[in-house]
């Protein structure tokens, strides 16, 4: 995963307050709960010594639930504020999430966050009839999704069913129409494939529609399509199949992400191109070698000191003295890990503990090897 959005949390000067939490809004006393809900995470952060400022911008992101509408349809939600009030991120969770979580603390607690996130996974969804499409891009977790309509030609768009000498000119000015807006919303799809590389490009709606946008669809995203039958572009059309055929391939997607990332630890590594270990990882962090940091869930206990940079950090206070920082704190390991992850632009996979060979914590996958690389065992 990019976690480069979670660049402003880091930018940001601590400490910080990280909530998950559940704002279930859909039953008759749905406010007075999410009420219940929100006084519950502001007592909290309040107990642990959070500023009022940052305890009243928490409380007014939760309660945007209260204003119903689509906020009213969300079920969880991660908000992080620095310390001087601002928020820094917050982002609806793909459902209520596994772990609450109210914390003031030196350093923002993201893990969590990134397990429960939704979209991870970069994807277009195209609602398609014979005038045109709706296109829904869901992008990089803390991004908002982008919504476009694409209106085709509506004139004459429908096939003329008598007979006469105008007959076979109707139909065919009909058919032309169709494939001229067809091609107006590959073009689009196009657009926003080259821009956001998605994973896969989900095609529903009207039948043939679908099925002359598939044979107008670029090298670029062609086999990129995923076709089903269900769902609509048609007012009142139900769109609930869409959204629970989008949300299997995101799972998919990530489980195939994570699979994929545990294999390559060890095929990788064989070459010398991936590293496993706390304090391997930590000097492959150091000096920007790693592609992808793969943690594990759940933690260790671990911690690691960090300098006045996400970049200057150690297992011990020699690694410290070795690179010349002269005040160091002490970090909760994945925090650390995280920070230096986005601040060296790496990927992020999470994986159960129980995936990751040999029950090790963290490992990361290399771009590049040097002389002090790890040489495989």
């Amino acid at each position: 995963m990019d976690v480069s959005f979670l660049a402003p949390v880091f930018d940001a000067a601590g400490p910080y307050a990280t909530v998950t939490a559940d704002v279930t809004h859909n039953t008759e006393t749905a406010d007075t709960e999410l009420e219940l809900k929100v006084r519950a995470v502001a007592e909290k952060l309040s107990e642990q010594g959070a500023p009022e400022a940052v305890v009243e911008a928490v409380r007014g992101r939760l309660l945007e639930g209260n204003d119903g509408g689509e906020a009213g349809t969300v079920r969880g939600r991660a908000v992080v504020v620095a310390a001087d009030g601002t928020v820094v991120f917050d982002s609806q969770l793909a459902d209520v999430p596994r772990q609450e979580l109210a914390q003031w603390s030196p350093t923002p607690d993201l893990l969590p966050v990134l397990r429960a996130l939704p979209g991870r996974i970069p994807h277009v969804v195209v609602l398609t009839d014979r005038t045109g499409a709706d296109l829904t891009v869901a992008s990089l977790p803390g991004h908002a999704e982008e919504e476009e309509t694409v209106k085709g030609d509506t004139f004459q768009i429908r096939k003329f069913q008598g007979g006469g000498w105008a007959h076979h000119r109707y139909q065919h000015n009909a058919e032309n129409k169709w494939v001229h807006n067809a091609e107006d919303v590959a073009q689009h799809v196009s657009s926003v494939v080259r821009r956001l590389h998605p994973r896969f490009v989900l095609l529903a709606g009207d039948m043939r529609a679908r099925q002359i946008l598939t044979d107008r669809a670029s090298d670029l995203w062609s086999d990129l399509i995923v076709s089903i039958d269900e769902g609509g572009r048609a007012a009142g059309a139900d769109r609930e199949p869409v959204e629970r055929k989008a949300a299997e391939l995101v799972a998919e997607h990530e489980a195939r992400d994570e699979a994929d990332a545990v294999e390559k630890i060890s095929s990788a590594g064989a070459h010398g191109l991936a590293v496993t270990g706390t304090a391997n990882v930590v000097g492959a962090l150091r000096k920007a070698q790693v592609e992808t940091l793969v943690l594990a869930e759940p933690a260790d206990d671990e911690e690691l000191l960090v300098g006045g940079s996400p970049l200057e950090l150690g297992v011990a206070q020699a690694d410290m003295d070795a690179l010349g920082v002269q005040e160091a704190r002490s970090v909760p390991a994945t925090n650390a890990l995280l920070a230096a992850a986005v601040a060296s632009t790496a990927g992020v996979v999470v994986v159960p503990r129980a995936a990751m060979p040999g029950d090790i914590p963290v490992a990361a996958i290399l771009r590049y090897t040097d002389d002090s690389t790890p040489t495989p065992q």
